[in-house]
């Protein structure tokens, strides 16, 4: 099969990951993203479009679309309208009519130089293409294409799906949980996660308990609540709290690698792929999960936390470097299991009736 991804960013890498399991599997597979990520993810094909991600477009995107065009919470999307749709203003919808005219010429010369034609899949991490229309999907669906709407982060909690495509879709999946309360047909699947390119923790050995938080956004992560709580622990505990953020994806995993515990995120959306990649290095890791995830997977390896037991869990790791060690070993070997790339990439082609 030839597999065409096409993504906003390379959310978390989780695009990319599809991407490369798809070829481990021998399908041809490509990524377009519009901008790069700024950790430094693994690229294919960037277009570096203008009027993406930059301060000038969020304080816009705030003032004509409202704050909650904007916000992210670590809270489940309370919503009246199933799935969300994204229902622009008539100033949002002419600034991005124009972005659009000046995308054209660089999207046709994509889909020529790509041979758009020659593709079998579609898949939309992100769940939009280049045109919020949706008229390019709308159009590979006409010439006979699968399209399959892959929901990666906040994308249908603070956006919504594109109507046109949406009704288009032939499947939806998301590796976020609490999206299967947003839209009543779509299938969950676990983050593509490649275990085996990490190296286990080596944290120092000085009588400190290093205490990792990587916060992407403070609000999604709950940051504001456990990075007080850690370091009023430090008054009484030997810890050090790690925070990791603002760096590179590679200056990310070295400090990563230097803690004992992480916590990755306390709300109600559940973990992260900075909570996976903690495990895969036999790293026992806090944090919240989704609503119902404990039902599914029973086996999962987290310490669930919230804001009441978080200094209670971290007291029992820090007080218990032996449960510390056994949390590490079935943290990694779950990982493995459940988030193998070409399992989660099996599961969607299943899904999808892809041969």
């Amino acid at each position: 099969m030839k597999i065409l991804h096409i993504a906003p960013v390379n959310v978390a890498g989780v695009p990319i990951a599809f991407v490369n399991a798809e070829r481990e599997l021998n399908h041809e597979s490509r990524l377009v993203t519009f901008v790069r990520n700024p950790r430094g993810y693994e690229e294919d094909i960037c277009l570096n479009l203008p009027f993406v991600d930059f301060i000038g477009f969020w304080l816009i995107k705030k003032l004509i679309g409202g704050k909650s065009r904007i916000s992210v919470t670590n809270q489940t999307q309370k919503t009246t309208q199933l799935p969300p749709q994204w229902r622009p203003n008539r100033m949002e919808k002419s600034l991005i009519y124009l972005r659009e005219i000046i995308w054209k010429r660089r999207v046709d010369r994509l889909f020529r130089g790509l041979k758009i034609h020659e593709f079998d899949v579609v898949q939309l991490d992100g769940g939009v293409g280049f045109y919020r229309n949706g008229r390019d999907i709308v159009q590979l669906k006409q010439a006979g294409k699968k399209i399959i709407c892959c929901y990666t982060g906040s994308d249908l909690r603070v956006r919504g799906v594109i109507p046109q495509i949406d009704l288009i879709s032939d499947l939806n999946v998301t590796v976020e949980f609490d999206h299967l309360q947003l839209h009543p047909q779509i299938h969950h699947v676990l983050f593509p996660f490649d275990a085996s390119r990490f190296q286990r923790a080596n944290p120092a050995d000085d009588g400190t308990i290093y205490i990792g938080h990587a916060p992407t956004n403070r609000a999604a992560k709950g940051s504001h609540i456990i990075i007080p709580l850690v370091r009023k622990l430090a008054e009484t505990y030997p810890v050090q709290l790690v925070l990791i953020e603002n760096l590179s994806y590679q200056q990310a995993l070295v400090r990563k690698s230097q803690c004992h515990i992480f916590i990755d995120q306390i709300g109600e959306l559940g973990y992260g792929i900075n909570g996976l990649e903690a495990l895969a290095m036999g790293i026992p890791t806090l944090s919240c999960l989704a609503p119902g995830f404990d039902e599914i997977y029973p086996d999962n390896p987290f310490m669930v936390v919230d804001e009441n037991s978080l200094i209670s869990r971290l007291v029992y790791l820090i007080e218990n470097p032996d449960l510390r060690s056994i949390k590490g070993i079935l943290g990694r070997d779950w990982v493995k299991q459940y988030h193998d790339p070409v399992q989660v990439v099996k599961k969607i082609h299943q899904l999808a009736a892809i041969e």
